[in-house]
């Protein structure tokens, strides 16, 4: 394979034939699709047929796919819930890092490894994959969610003292920040002041320059794009090399232009982009992992990766639970943290230039990560299926009253609602509207607190929950209700294949809901799936819509008639 690969153009060309064949035969076994490119890059990997040789490109488009990926993430993020979750993010982040790191160190020691050995994986524990949570939460239409909020929040405290730690450990002599590694030397005090300078131009900018700036590009859309991924960029690169790292450089970018009126159409443009660059991340991330030093580590990998993808969950289910939070929230972000990072290898693998630690330690990150990384991508992907089955034993990790979140709906329960609407984007609120314009009371149920916010705005009773959640549907006023009306979007990304719509007229039928149910539908073959479900009228906007705009057409001629004589009529009495 090395003699026909003989430049980075052929060598691309290879991994994305190599992905289309191997993501075909995930989808038709039903596996997620990351887990389908990171085999790719294990295949093409030094392990197996060694195709990957030109990494610099390789690198370059999986770096930019990260600043793009977490550019989409900034764009979309709300100041205000900003801080009203600051408190659970930091507390959840630092929480977690403390926890994994102690108990790592204790069973690294109780493995028999020495205690630079148990502190290197210890810390190496501490790292969560950044990219690939926020890469599955966005595709499960998930990051806007709270438990998604939350995860992001974390993660990012998460990442701020990862990259800290590695400098105080690099100033004490116990290791050495690795120019691959992403995080650039320097002290303490001059990442915090970078990270506060950062902060002030990103504000100075949203004050003064982004919303006229956009306004102007705008004219041309395609220079709008390539001014979007401009600011993706340089700000990856700007937080790279003041060692805030290119996950928060990036963050900042789609932070500075989320103030803007054409956020929905950057984010829209760039979704694609995003999808293909970051389709090399995860080559890169396989391609990395060399499986030839898997040996005599099963034991200890299985342990610590028991350790990872149980623990880490549990602890930050306990601090969101005593915080006030849900036992469901707490335990949808707690997935989240179920696996290491691909730059606890980078980690280790400085461990072992220095001389730190020997070449075995790397074999053992290397299979933890193997583990935790394919089985978090199932957990998260399937996390409704898990709860349902984990729920009876999780009653402990809630607080009576849950006092955070309620207040984030800030609604007032009325039993006295005929209509319920689950699902609040564009086609729900539109019809929440004509509801109310028509006397008729409606009920707004959705877990984006954006979206909950927006309903209140307008005038209309929400509350705040997940249509997969069995208690918190049991809790509404169904037996009063007429209809229910769900707008909920199905994912149709291969990543899971929960249908909400089914899920939820199982809950509501379960629950004592007795009127008729009405759910929305793009595709017109799940329509007959839908009525088999207990559906008593499907939705479909496009069509329906088609139906609507002929009639109007079709009408028109008969609609000037009866109305311009009024209007006539009207004039001449004003006059």
């Amino acid at each position: 394979m090395e003699t026909l690969i003989h430049s980075p153009f052929a060598e691309v060309a290879v991994l994305l034939v190599m992905a289309a064949v191997i993501g075909l035969f995930g989808i038709l076994l039903r596996q997620p699709l990351i887990v389908s490119f990171i085999a790719v890059g294990l295949i093409a990997g030094p392990s197996a047929l060694d195709v990957v040789q030109f990494d610099a490109q390789i690198d370059l488009l999986s770096e930019l796919g990260i600043a793009v990926l977490l550019f989409l993430v900034g764009i979309k993020l709300d100041v205000k819930l900003i801080r009203s979750l600051g408190q659970v993010a930091l507390l959840t982040g630092l929480g977690q890092v403390l926890f994994t790191s102690v108990f790592g160190y204790l069973i690294g020691l109780a493995l028999g490894l020495g205690h630079i050995s148990s502190l290197y994986i210890a810390v190496a524990l501490t790292f969560s994959s950044t990219i690939i949570i926020v890469k599955l939460l966005s595709d499960k239409r998930e990051i806007d969610s709270l438990h998604g909020q939350i995860a992001l929040g974390f993660l990012i405290v998460q990442d701020l003292v990862v990259v800290l730690a590695m400098i105080v450990l690099s100033a004490i002599g116990i290791g050495a920040v690795s120019e691959d590694g992403g995080h650039g030397g320097g002290s303490v005090l001059l990442i915090l002041i970078s990270g506060v300078a950062m902060v002030a131009l990103v504000v100075l900018f949203v004050r003064y320059i982004a919303t006229p700036l956009t306004e102007r590009l705008s004219r041309a859309p395609e220079l709008l794009v390539i001014f979007a991924i401009a600011m993706a960029a340089m700000f990856a690169a700007i937080g790279e090399v003041v060692g805030l790292g290119k996950e928060v450089g990036g963050l900042l970018a789609g932070v500075a232009l989320a103030s803007t009126p054409y956020r929905e159409t950057i984010a829209a443009r760039l979704a694609p982009l995003r999808d293909f660059l970051l389709l090399f991340f995860f080559i890169a991330l396989g391609s990395a992992l060399d499986l030839s030093l898997l040996g005599a580590n099963v034991v200890g990998a299985l342990v610590f990766s028991l350790f990872v993808l149980i623990g880490n969950p549990l602890i930050v289910l306990v601090i969101m639970g005593a915080m006030g939070y849900r036992r469901r929230t707490g335990f949808m972000a707690g997935l989240t943290v179920a696996q290491i990072s691909e730059f606890s290898l980078i980690f280790v693998a400085m461990g072992v230039s220095l001389g730190h630690v020997r070449q075995d330690a790397l074999g053992l990150v290397t299979m933890i990560g193997l583990v935790t990384i394919a089985a978090s991508t199932y957990m998260i992907t399937y996390s409704h299926y898990l709860y349902a089955f984990f729920e009876p034993l999780l009653g402990i990790f809630e607080r009576r009253g849950t006092p955070r979140e309620p207040s984030e709906a800030g609604t007032h329960r009325d039993d006295g609602i005929p209509v319920i609407v689950f699902g609040l984007g564009r086609f729900g609120t539109a019809i929440g509207m004509r509801l109310q314009k028509r006397g008729i009371k409606v009920l707004g149920v959705d877990f984006n607190p954006l979206a909950i916010r927006r309903w209140r705005d307008l005038g209309l009773e929400t509350e705040f929950g997940d249509a997969t959640d069995p208690e918190f549907v049991a809790e509404l006023p169904l037996p009063q209700a007429d209809w229910i009306v769900s707008t909920v979007p199905v994912h149709p990304t291969g990543l899971s294949h929960e249908d909400t719509r089914s899920t939820l007229i199982q809950l509501v039928r379960t629950s004592g809901f007795r009127g008729r149910i009405a759910v929305a539908s793009h595709h017109s073959i799940d329509t007959e799936e839908l009525f088999a479900s207990g559906a008593d009228l499907v939705l479909e906007p496009f069509q329906d819509a088609a139906d609507r705009a002929v009639d109007l057409i079709c009408g028109a001629e008969e609609e000037e008639r009866t109305e311009i004589p009024r209007i006539e009529t009207e004039d001449s009495q004003s006059a």
